[in-house]
């Protein structure tokens, strides 16, 4: 319902203020963080023919794959991402 729609929105900031009087990332930084990508199959937002690309250039070291999840896989597959997740983090 609109006007609970209404009631629960809330000002927030998308950080560019902050970002914008920070040093850029670094190989050093960022550069060592471990990257993961999840490949979800029937993804019509980022479509599968372009996910490998994402992959090779953006230094992801796991990749899994839920071959029907779509964009939200927490919504379309919540139970295989969570699962995904926790082999990631370990």
């Amino acid at each position: 319902d609109v006007s609970l729609a209404i009631s629960l929105v809330r000002p927030t900031s998308f950080f560019m203020q902050d970002l914008s009087n920070r040093s850029p990332f670094s190989n050093e930084r960022f550069g060592s963080v471990n990257r993961a990508f999840i490949v979800t199959g029937e993804d019509k937002t980022i479509p599968p023919e372009f996910q490998p690309w994402e992959i090779e250039n953006t230094g992801v070291t796991i990749v899994k794959e839920i071959e029907d999840a779509d964009h939200m896989a927490m919504i379309s597959k919540p139970h295989a991402l969570c699962q995904y997740l926790l082999d990631i983090a370990k």
